[in-house]
């Protein structure tokens, strides 16, 4: 079936308003969005790595002061579904930065989100 073989990333003003427009997909495709996924998980770093077959992105949360970071969630990805959402996500970062500037890079090379003396309580 080949019309199954595509990524749709749109950007969307509210989280309603995303939902109302995914139960209308084209193709009758239904994606529903529970309660719990409708909420997200925050993530400040993702760990990517790939196969001949396949791309696994896992989103990871780091705190400050903690040492250890557990993996929040993993997805995997074809290799062309994997490029579907890098071209997706150039877009967007495109039209988010005609809207609300340039989005700044600090340094080079891997930083990680949160640097900086630990507090203390």
């Amino acid at each position: 079936m080949d019309n199954y073989n595509y990524f749709c990333f749109l950007k969307y003003d509210s989280l309603s308003e995303k939902k109302k427009i995914m139960d209308k997909q084209q193709n009758n495709i239904q994606i529903e969005l529970t309660d719990e996924i409708v909420q997200g998980i925050y993530s400040n770093l993702a760990v990517i790595a790939h196969s001949s077959s396949e791309f696994v992105v896992d989103f990871v949360r780091l705190m400050p002061g903690v040492p250890k970071a557990k993996v929040q969630s993993r997805i995997i990805l074809t290799p062309e579904h994997a490029k579907r959402l890098m071209l997706a996500l150039m877009d967007n970062i495109k039209k988010y930065e005609s809207q609300n500037g340039e989005i700044k890079l600090q340094g080079k090379g891997f930083n990680p989100p949160i640097m900086g003396p630990v507090g203390e309580a």
